[in-house]
């Protein structure tokens, strides 16, 4: 018994994951063409880009971090590269010059957490503000940049298909397996799960802490601009306004539900997957019964209060793990 008990533990991620099948199942009954092929599709493809979003922020929370600038990197990146290839350059270069961008602004926020001790929280915040002033200010003057004529192979990238597949769901798969595979089988990985646990011991190891923290902090940035693009991608263009709204509290919603501490070292991709499903089937049930938008919102908002207080209390934070240390939020 003692044996079976441990092999069905009882987690986070397993109630999350059974609430996602509870309401599955309940809206599959109750709602007129809920269980269709083509609603769950689109239910699936709604929800690729939170899940892209969410495999970024979940690495940086794994190591003790947030990234509250997620957002506002994603939309000037893309904004910047598309208002360049506007103007003439080519656009696979100004998609690169994009990438630049979002590594620069990596560096510079690593840099500040890891060697100025700025707590993560505060400096994500401000580099967000200052990110998208920048934008606005020097990039780019209107809120919506729409996808160049010369763009090419780029609109496969949004409305394609693969035997059936949209193109959004297998990036959103393939970047979850390559975030799964950095995260299990390389050093990088074990060593931001090591930052995550223990942030002194992990000093002490020899592990370079600070080189780490920067690097998260770019993979990260990296992750939000290829979610963005693919975002751009499904609707030929990419709104500034994305900023001002609330996805970013949608991400760190579908990172919080699915098991992720915030207290570093905990979590995985599929803590991540399965956080998404719940929040994809929810927004999905909701916009069938017509929820409004306001509604939606105090849905989610009620949800991630809920999953924070089950955070503190799975995972709560003892003398060590409670100081705010480089890299803790």
């Amino acid at each position: 018994m003692r044996a079976l008990a441990g092999r069905f533990k009882v987690t986070q991620e397993g109630i999350v994951f059974a609430l996602a099948c509870v309401l599955f199942l309940g809206f599959a009954a109750s709602l007129h063409g809920f269980l269709t092929s083509g609603n769950i599709i689109a239910l699936v493809r709604s929800v690729s880009i939170l899940g892209m979003l969410g495999l970024g922020m979940g690495l940086v929370v794994i190591g003790r971090g947030i990234d509250l600038a997620m957002i506002a990197t994603m939309v000037v990146a893309v904004s910047w590269a598309f208002s360049l290839a506007q103007t003439g350059m080519n656009f696979d270069l100004a998609l690169l010059v994009g990438a630049g961008f979002v590594i620069v602004v990596g560096c510079i926020t690593g840099i500040l957490v890891a060697y100025a001790d700025v707590p993560a929280i505060f400096t994500t915040l401000a580099m967000g503000l200052a990110v998208y002033g920048v934008g606005r200010a020097y990039f780019f003057k209107i809120d919506v940049q729409n996808v160049p004529d010369n763009a090419g192979w780029f609109s496969f990238l949004g409305v394609g298909r693969v035997l059936g597949v949209p193109v959004p769901i297998i990036a959103f798969a393939i970047l979850a397996a390559m975030v799964y595979l950095l995260l299990r089988w390389t050093r990088f990985g074990r060593f931001v799960y090591a930052i995550g646990d223990n942030l002194l011991a992990a000093r002490i190891a020899g592990i370079p802490v600070r080189n780490l923290i920067v690097a998260q902090y770019v993979v990260t940035g990296l992750i939000a601009y290829a979610a963005g693009l693919v975002m751009a991608a499904s609707v030929a263009s990419m709104s500034t306004r994305i900023y001002n709204s609330t996805m970013i509290y949608d991400v760190l919603l579908v990172v919080v539900l699915g098991g992720v501490s915030l207290s570093g070292g905990r979590g995985n991709v599929r803590s991540v997957l399965v956080g998404t499903l719940l929040v994809g089937v929810l927004l999905d049930g909701m916009t069938i019964l017509n929820v409004s938008y306001t509604e939606q919102n105090l849905v989610k908002s009620i949800i991630l209060l809920l999953a924070l207080i089950a955070d503190s209390v799975i995972n709560p934070r003892d003398e060590q793990t409670a100081q705010q240390q480089q890299g803790d939020i």
